[in-house]
């Protein structure tokens, strides 16, 4: 279950990067690298920033999680060769698009898993 979803998550990394502009992604190795990377930094560093903003999520009905998934995007891109962000705009944007289509695909795997027991 672990692989299919980090195979879905790189999946839709290389989905983003053929949608938005400044978004770059160089092979489908890249965007596994990118996926196992962006995973860790989110278990990592992003609850951190999280509790430090609490207050700002409170203010602003938890749409500046997106701004911090946005700067975890570019966190990664600094990190992983292959993976181009050319901007806070196109990582926020970016953090936009993967979280929908994370929560889909998500949502069909999670569907599929109860259907089959």
């Amino acid at each position: 279950m672990l692989l299919l979803r980090w195979v879905i998550n790189a999946l839709t990394i290389l989905l983003v990067a053929n949608l938005l502009p400044g978004f770059g992604v160089a092979s489908f190795w890249t965007a596994l690298w990118v996926a196992l990377v962006l995973g860790l930094v989110n278990a990592t560093i992003r609850w951190v920033l999280l509790i430090l903003t609490l207050p700002i999520n409170i203010l602003t009905l938890g749409l500046f999680t997106f701004v911090i998934n946005g700067l975890m995007i570019q966190l990664v891109s600094l990190v992983v060769p292959g993976f181009d962000v050319t901007g806070f705009w196109p990582a926020f944007w970016g953090a936009i698009l993967l979280a929908l289509i994370s929560s889909v695909t998500n949502t069909l795997i999670r569907d599929g898993v109860s259907r089959r027991r």
